[in-house]
């Protein structure tokens, strides 16, 4: 089983990445920051965030679904806000999306919020609403289930330091896994948790029993040339000792995103 996680950065590079991922079509993807606008046929709409502007792809969601037709999908919104047409503002959805092979049936899934809950009227003030999805599946060649859960990490204007809101967001995210995994089961979380690789989210993680891959098999980032800060991690795969870990690759190339994908192979 091939699992996927990465932050889409809101379909920026979608044709590099909607290439990549019918290339390499993982059984499983996890995918943050993906925007959804059911009110809008375009291809393309703006983010503005005071002097943060960003084009984002308008139907993300869609176009991954299509990328991956032999998939189930799952939308999991933190918010609406608007994007914007020119001088025209759209209704559009922000949150994070899981893509599991047919094959793989899900036999239990929970979505929740790590910080807040959801954002109707806006995507309100920083940090915002984020929102994690898990899921358990079963796997009839091995005859095991697997449990995945992802989340987006709050974003802090001051950066990735420990918080309070940090610590919390964790706990939620350990209990969110842990309800839907039973004894026994293999168990990854993965997801742009937005910390830094000493952050107390690890401690809080390997309470229930989770080793982080990124910095335990010494890569050096998460982020590709199309970041131009200085720190270099945010994104996280974590798994306990029922999972045997074939492979483990935090791939530079291709640029699909200002993040790197992880890729997990059990």
């Amino acid at each position: 089983m091939r699992i996927m996680c990465l932050n889409g950065w809101g379909g920026k590079l979608y044709d590099h990445l909607q290439n990549y991922l019918r290339e390499t079509s993982p059984d499983v993807l996890c995918l943050q920051e993906v925007v959804h606008t059911p009110a809008t046929q375009k291809d393309w709409l703006t983010y503005r965030d005071g002097d943060h502007v960003l084009p984002q792809r308008a139907n993300f969601f869609r176009d991954v679904c299509e990328a991956l037709p032999g998939h189930t999908a799952t939308f999991c919104p933190a918010a609406q806000g608007v994007l914007w047409d020119d001088d025209k503002s759209i209704p559009s959805q922000w949150g994070l999306a899981t893509f599991v092979r047919n094959d793989f049936p899900v036999i239990a899934q929970v979505q929740g919020f790590v910080h807040k809950s959801f954002c109707a009227d806006g995507y309100g003030e920083h940090p915002r609403s984020r929102s994690a999805h898990a899921v358990r599946l079963y796997d009839y060649e091995r005859g095991w289930p697997v449990t995945i859960a992802h989340m987006h990490g709050l974003r802090d204007l001051r950066g990735k330091m420990d918080t309070p809101e940090r610590m919390q967001q964790a706990q939620r995210l350990a209990s969110l896994a842990t309800g839907v995994s039973e004894p026994g089961d293999r168990l990854i979380i993965c997801g742009d948790f937005n910390v830094e690789p000493d952050s107390q989210t690890f401690e809080v993680l390997n309470e229930i029993g989770m080793d982080e891959l990124v910095t335990g098999r010494g890569f050096s980032g998460t982020r590709s040339s199309h970041y131009k800060k200085p720190a270099r991690f945010a994104d996280y795969m974590l798994v306990n000792d029922a999972v045997e870990v074939v492979s483990f690759e935090v791939r530079e190339q291709p640029e699909v995103s200002d993040h790197r994908p992880l890729v997990l192979e059990i």
